[in-house]
């Protein structure tokens, strides 16, 4: 998808915009979590706090909400695309658009068996710096926290 667009999330996005973060979060659960930590975004009163909270940007292929992301200073978060989507570029677009807009050093949370995910982080040059246990709804799972490494002589802000 060549023709991705990006652009700040608004709020006539939510209807599409959490129907993507309930269709791709159970993926996102698999060979990291008990399935039944799964709760949709609208009632899930901790992560939609902090959903709302997040600078979000959207992919859009033509008028069409195809993923998002978020962005809280220096972490990114909230990579979620449409799972009818995957594998054509746009997770990717969506982190390069993102880090742009981060103070450097970026780092991310990942469940630690999300193997795409890390895949994805891996190739743009994070690298894991951390692991740690963690829960889901309180179900256990284990987070990886990845990040950019710093260029050598950088101050951090």
């Amino acid at each position: 998808m060549s023709d991705i667009a990006t652009r700040e999330y608004e709020e006539r996005d939510w209807p599409e915009v959490s129907k993507i973060h309930d269709l791709a979060r159970p993926i996102e659960l698999e060979g990291s979590c008990d399935p039944r930590a799964f709760v949709p975004l609208a009632d899930d009163k901790n992560d939609l706090q902090e959903f709302l909270n997040s600078r979000k940007l959207v992919a859009c292929y033509e008028t069409r909400i195809v993923g998002f992301i978020g962005i809280d200073a220096s972490t990114i978060g909230w990579l979620y695309v449409d799972p009818k989507e995957t594998g054509q570029g746009i997770g990717r677009h969506l982190v390069r658009e993102a880090l742009v807009r981060v103070r450097q050093g970026a780092s991310v949370f990942v469940l630690e068996g999300n193997v795409r995910a890390i895949s994805l982080y891996k190739s743009e040059f994070f690298e894991v710096v951390d692991r740690f246990d963690s829960d889901n709804n309180g179900y256990p799972c284990t987070v990886l926290k990845m990040s950019q490494p710093m260029p050598s002589g950088t101050l951090r802000l």
